[in-house]
């Protein structure tokens, strides 16, 4: 999806920068390389992106015009809830929830189009206000939890693993809407996917809270 992106929209001045925020040595690897993708592919083990931009998930995106200026902070990249009513078994859809899912991604992806083409005069562009009104809210307990999330992954590095896994259990607790802080000691499926039963587990008990925080754009669902 992103490389057809990228190469739709290169000759615009768009660039891909991808991230796997992914601590476990080794792990993302191999869905890297399998991808081929031409833009720049970055792993990022001590999730420092999530503690500069606030991203508490994957996919999310921010938008970074040619500025530097951050024009939409971090927000789900056209991803939604279906995957929460599919049958675990078959991972077949209900056919209005793959349509609507369907449509929030081509939602997102054509804003992008249009930022790209438009650049500060598109509609999906914020200004500075309204940047900073959509920046996540960094508190104590969110800047502890991506400090103890440092501190874990360098003692299991260096051989500490069990007190390493007790900073990491720490962080989670302390910032308990960063499924990214919370996956790096999930458990993973042969595809390399968080979908073992503590990850179920954890999105049953959300109840009707999302998954992925709805998206301030016209048309997303």
């Amino acid at each position: 999806m992103w490389q057809a992106l990228y190469e739709e929209m290169a000759d615009h001045g768009f660039l891909v920068i991808a991230v796997a925020m992914d601590s476990r040595e080794g792990d993302a690897l191999p869905w890297i390389e399998a991808a081929k993708a031409t833009y720049p592919t970055l792993l990022d083990r001590d999730h420092r992106l999530a503690e500069l931009y606030g991203i508490v998930n994957v996919p999310q995106a921010v938008w970074i015009d040619e500025s530097g200026r951050i024009v939409r902070p971090a927000e789900s990249a056209g991803a939604y809830e279906g995957f929460r009513k599919m049958n675990r078994m078959t991972r077949e859809m209900p056919e209005d929830v793959a349509r609507l899912t369907a449509h929030a991604r081509t939602t997102y992806l054509d804003a992008i189009r249009d930022w790209a083409r438009h650049g500060a005069r598109s509609p999906y562009v914020f200004s500075a206000e309204q940047a900073r009104v959509h920046l996540p809210t960094l508190t104590e307990d969110t800047a502890t939890a991506q400090a103890m999330l440092r501190l874990g992954q360098y003692l299991i590095r260096h051989g500490q693993a069990d007190e390493g896994h007790r900073f990491m259990k720490e962080a989670s607790r302390l910032h308990p809407e960063s499924w990214c802080i919370w996956r790096q000691g999930a458990g993973v499926n042969e595809m390399g996917f968080a979908a073992q039963p503590d990850f179920w587990e954890r999105v049953d008990a959300l109840g009707d809270k999302r998954y992925y925080a709805p998206v301030d754009m016209k048309g997303m669902p």
